[in-house]
């Protein structure tokens, strides 16, 4: 039985049980009784329809709450259908909302920022790095027009101008973002940001590295070119060659010694590079470093060693790399007659290595940067001294290595104190 069928035979039947009933009535009675009964039975069955109408209509209003009506004759199948497409529609709407939870999930979890707008720019979601990258915040700034909440010039012409084929390099605060917005459906629209701050001051890190190499290399070579073109050139005293041979063999050492300090920073930077821990005998490598200490000083300062004898686990090698630095670094900028203190102690943190001198000092606005690649206080005295300039970035990376810090404590005029600091787990039995 097809669909037109099911609606129209209960009608059908209702009109002849209200003849029925009006004709039995006519034919015991009168005509008077027989309407008046066919009336009655209609008004019932008017009635029951009215009343499923109303049933209908308050579940309607609040289908979550009310529950459906069995029915009867042509309603129970209307009702049914209707239960059948509320099912359905409710079976769409939990999956639904689970794909939003995943999807809103799965962009929680990404590494760039992505906020969802409609069509006039106001904001439906973000995720919580877009919050972080544009300094939003979802529960306040929802509905919000995104263009009021990120205040910037640049950010303001890239969404006026329409312009989306390139991204926009943003700057806000200290971040350096790339922005890309992407149109989607007919009212959407993503705003895509990544933060390219860490790796855009890798970038100029390494173009200051090549930059400072560069330099530094250039000086020695042109000494020594310069002196080689004089020799080939005229014929020399023995007194002027000897003093030329002299400073191209001090320029080849300088050469020698800062392409040294690159390879090694660059060997301790190196993942494939890990420290193999052995017990390292601290008393043998602190009278290494102080005889290191003594020879570079020449007599000019008084070099003194504390210790109490606690071994430390660590790379040999590496260690003394880093402690020589501080020591070579307090020779240099301490004057003549000042003392040096080299001192290795148990702290309540763990092992401690400190190198105290009475030097010239370092002004705080300096000690932040102290331990960048060619970062020099004083660039005169530092090429006085025949620094690398890459004497405390490998100090840096070898304490990172092995889990140590370093703090430096200085008053100009009155020297400086370079403490590291190991964990406890790094003293050895």
């Amino acid at each position: 039985m097809n669909q037109r069928s099911l609606f129209w035979v209960p009608v059908v039947v209702r009109l002849l049980l209200v003849a029925a009933v009006t004709g039995g009535g006519w034919y015991i009675w009168n005509a008077s009784i027989g309407l008046a009964l066919g009336l009655l039975v209609l008004l019932v069955l008017v009635l029951v329809q009215l009343h499923y109408m109303y049933l209908l209509s308050v579940w309607l209003d609040d289908p979550d709450q009310v529950r459906l009506a069995d029915g009867w004759g042509s309603w129970t199948d209307i009702f049914a259908k209707l239960y059948r497409l509320r099912r359905d529609d409710q079976k769409s709407r939990n999956e639904l909302a689970e794909w939003l939870s995943r999807f809103r999930q799965a962009m929680s979890l990404l590494p760039d920022g992505v906020v969802i707008m409609d069509d006039v720019l106001f904001l439906e979601w973000c995720n919580p790095v877009a919050e972080q990258h544009l300094r939003l915040d979802l529960e306040k700034d929802k509905g919000m027009r995104v263009t009021n909440l990120i205040r910037s010039p640049d950010f303001i012409d890239y969404i006026i101008l329409g312009r989306y084929e390139e991204p926009l390099i943003l700057s806000l605060g200290e971040r350096k973002l790339i922005v890309h917005l992407i149109p989607f459906e007919n009212r959407r629209q993503i705003l895509v940001t990544h933060d390219v701050t860490e790796a855009d001051r890798l970038e100029q890190t390494r173009r200051d590295f090549i930059a400072n190499a560069s330099h530094e290399l250039r000086t020695p070579l042109t000494v020594i070119n310069g002196f080689l073109e004089i020799a080939l050139g005229q014929e020399l005293d023995a007194v002027s060659r000897e003093q030329h041979y002299k400073l191209m063999a001090e320029q080849g050492k300088r050469m020698q010694h800062l392409v040294e300090d690159m390879l090694s920073l660059t060997r301790l930077e190196s993942i494939d590079y890990p420290v193999r821990p052995e017990q390292v005998d601290i008393r043998v490598l602190l009278e290494q470093v102080k005889n290191e200490g003594d020879a570079l000083s020449g007599g000019r300062h008084t070099l003194s060693l504390e210790s109490d004898g606690t071994a430390l686990t660590g790379s040999s090698e590496e260690l003394r790399s880093a402690f020589s630095n501080l020591v070579s670094n307090a020779v240099r900028y301490t004057p003549d007659g000042g003392s040096i203190s080299i001192i290795w102690r148990n702290s309540a943190a763990g092992p401690q290595y400190v190198v105290r001198d009475t030097g010239i000092g370092i002004k705080p606005e300096h000690i932040a940067r102290l331990t960048e690649r060619f970062y020099r206080v004083d660039k005169g005295r530092s090429r006085e001294t025949q620094g690398t300039g890459l004497g405390l970035a490998i100090v840096k990376h070898v304490l990172m290595r092995h889990e140590a810090t370093l703090s430096i404590e200085s008053e100009p005029g009155k020297g400086s104190a370079f403490i590291v600091q190991f964990p406890a787990a790094a003293g050895a039995a």
